[in-house]
């Protein structure tokens, strides 16, 4: 259970190599986390040098599991052994995803297929095996790294933000089921984040980093909210941007 100021005590990370996870982490763990799963692709160097840093925070025990997005049919054993070394679980950070090249989708359609898979079709089969464990205990957060660009899909990466769009509204309709059974889903839109996964790309106005997203979900966690955005003048900025008529959306999402 969270603690008495309602810091969580037990967390998986989907994704536990993800920067803007472990950025996030490193608070919580701070605040008191003190037993984390990381769910990652592999048990190799990464995923072990991610649990060598959390141990370094405070962490009194970090444990990793195998865990592939890209096949959902693994993913219910995985979420189980997770939950099983946990026990009780508070908080489960959704941190997966692929960003890709649009040039590539378009030339190589199973790449963009493939790449939705992980972004969509797994954040809905861990989303649904999560909550259905969360309901079991009464008690737990959902917090799912989605992105602005699914807020509209740009021409230079309509297939990523068509991706995060329907992550987004999966997750808001997911969190929206769970009221009154003592869940709670928390939805987080960055911009351009400077990690590993936007490395040598032309960063956007309003670019941020892993840490400050880091932040940014920890003091989402601690007012309640349901949505965050990294930094917050996005919800500004798309709050235009959704209403932008076709045409001057079409000049400003143009392929550099």
């Amino acid at each position: 259970m969270n603690d008495a100021v309602g810091s969580p005590q037990t967390a998986l990370v989907l994704g536990g190599t993800s920067e803007i996870a472990l950025a996030a982490m490193d608070l919580l763990v701070a605040r008191r986390c003190e037993r984390v799963v990381l769910a990652c692709r592999e048990n190799g160097p990464a995923a072990t040098t991610a649990a060598q840093r959390l141990r370094a925070a405070g962490a009194n025990q970090v444990d990793i599991v195998t865990f592939d997005a890209s096949d959902p049919t693994t993913h219910a054993s995985a979420i189980d052994e997770a939950f099983g070394l946990l026990g009780d679980v508070d908080l489960v950070l959704m941190a997966f995803g692929v960003l890709g090249s649009q040039t590539h989708f378009d030339a190589d359609p199973l790449a963009a297929a493939a790449a939705v898979t992980v972004n969509y079709t797994a954040s809905v089969s861990c989303g649904l095996e999560v909550a259905n464990r969360f309901r079991r205990q009464g008690h737990g957060t959902l917090v799912v790294i989605s992105s602005v660009a699914g807020e509209r899909a740009r021409a230079d990466n309509y297939v990523y933000g068509s991706s995060k769009a329907g992550l987004d509204a999966f997750s808001q309709g997911l969190g929206d089921a769970l009221v009154g059974e003592g869940v709670r889903v928390m939805v987080v839109r960055p911009g351009f984040v400077h990690t590993r996964m936007t490395a040598g790309l032309k960063a956007a106005p309003f670019s941020t980093t892993a840490d400050e997203v880091g932040a940014r979900i920890v003091r989402g966690l601690e007012s309640g909210a349901d949505i965050v955005w990294a930094p917050p003048v996005l919800r500004w900025v798309f709050l235009v941007m959704r209403h932008l008529p076709r045409v001057v959306w079409r000049r400003v999402s143009a392929r550099s």
